[in-house]
């Protein structure tokens, strides 16, 4: 008999998904049938397979040890280590950690030999004791079991796009603060400096086509294959002679897309060499050492949250802007006055 005692990352989820988890190499057919034989029970009991999982439930699964090992696979046995940074922390309960991310960081890996927020994160959460990797294969009996549960980042960043990037700790976090990025109810506003003057606040739409060769997106007018309907909408907060700075609402949320919409517009991000104006750019680069674009996610508005995360609900979150966007607007704010 071997022992599964449900830990506060795993809690939350269906009994049958943790025990695909554990048992990954069974089919669902082979779970339902020892769950029916009783053969693998919750808290004492038969189990169905749907029950919702709490922290500390115990579940047993009265199998051969030859069984279990033939279902469970073989574990991973490289020790992987990870760098630890300081994080300029927003946000941080048992479930989610948010991160004001700086300029220059890559928020996921895009190659092997990468470091990304998402190991920075890791590095972190061992390095305070929230988390260890392989946690209780060893250090504890062998009858008693522990999944592996992985902390990951929710979405993601441009690596030159500063603000809040989401972490969930714990699995019930990883998948709730997912499902309301995808299901948009959790809403995202940007801060950042576009050339020229825009006086009114917009809400404009339009197609975003990638191309995967050059890693560059282009805005279309109409529906075309392999373009993706986007809506975006900002308003000004200040303007001066040569640029404004918008706060921008991401209603979609697809690859470039405030860079290249706005850009579309005629008031490109300044900094962004992509899709910007290369001569205002040269100028901020000449008078403020400007390297990246001047955008900057600062803020985000939670909707109605459900537990675990209800202490979240309706919650905002802010992050204070990069030292040299802060010293550009107050720059600008001499010159204006």
């Amino acid at each position: 008999m071997k022992e599964i005692i449900v830990q506060e990352a795993e809690a939350g989820q269906r009994l049958d998904r943790l025990l695909s988890r554990y048992l990954k190499e069974a089919s669902r057919g082979f779970l339902y049938k020892m769950l029916r034989k009783k053969n693998i029970t919750l808290n004492g009991k038969k189990a169905q397979g749907r029950e919702i999982v709490r922290a500390k439930d115990r579940i047993r699964l009265f199998l051969s040890d030859e069984t279990y090992e033939r279902f469970a696979g073989k574990p991973e046995q490289k020790a992987v280590s990870y760098p630890v940074t300081k994080l300029d922390i927003v946000y941080e309960d048992a479930h989610v950690l948010m991160v004001n991310k700086p300029v220059g960081m890559l928020t996921q890996k895009a190659k092997p030999k990468d470091v990304s927020l998402n190991e920075y994160v890791l590095g972190y959460l061992r390095q305070s004791g929230q988390w260890k990797e392989g946690s209780g294969s060893k250090e504890e009996p062998s009858e008693q079991l522990c999944f592996d549960f992985r902390p990951s980042v929710c979405n993601r960043l441009d690596r030159n796009t500063s603000g809040i990037v989401i972490c969930g700790k714990s699995l019930a976090g990883l998948r709730e603060m997912s499902k309301i990025i995808r299901d948009r109810s959790l809403h995202k506003y940007y801060q950042c400096l576009a050339a020229g003057q825009i006086t009114d606040q917009q809400k404009i739409k339009g197609y975003l086509w990638k191309d995967p060769a050059t890693n560059k997106v282009r805005i279309v007018p109409k529906e075309q294959e392999g373009a993706w309907l986007i809506e975006t909408a900002y308003h000004p907060l200040r303007v001066f002679s040569d640029c404004t700075l918008l706060e921008v609402l991401l209603i979609t949320g697809r690859s470039h897309q405030i860079r290249a919409h706005l850009a579309s517009e005629g008031h490109p991000v300044i900094g962004d060499w992509k899709y910007g104006c290369r001569e205002l750019n040269e100028a901020y680069k000449k008078q403020y050492g400007l390297q990246s674009q001047l955008l900057h996610a600062g803020r985000i508005e939670l909707p109605k949250m459900k537990a675990p995360l209800e202490a979240l609900s309706g919650k905002c979150m802010e992050a204070g802007m990069p030292a040299l966007m802060q010293k550009i607007l107050e720059e600008k704010e001499k010159e204006e006055h």
